[in-house]
């Protein structure tokens, strides 16, 4: 059981990483930043989400 709920965790964090990524992508803020905020969410997916969530660019 704590496999088969360890991947469906893991597959949540992907695909929320996976659409915060797009939602950079997609917004008007800088290439540095975008690219920063890609970095951050690949090396941190975690934690690099949530500080997305409440500090990233939320134009686009």
């Amino acid at each position: 059981m704590n496999i088969e709920v360890g991947g469906l965790f893991g597959l949540i964090i992907l695909v929320l990483d996976v659409w915060a990524m797009v939602k950079v992508f997609q917004s008007g803020a800088s290439t540095g930043t975008k690219v920063v905020w890609i970095v951050l969410i690949l090396l941190l997916p975690v934690l690099g989400f949530i500080l997305w969530l409440l500090f990233g660019p939320k134009d686009g």
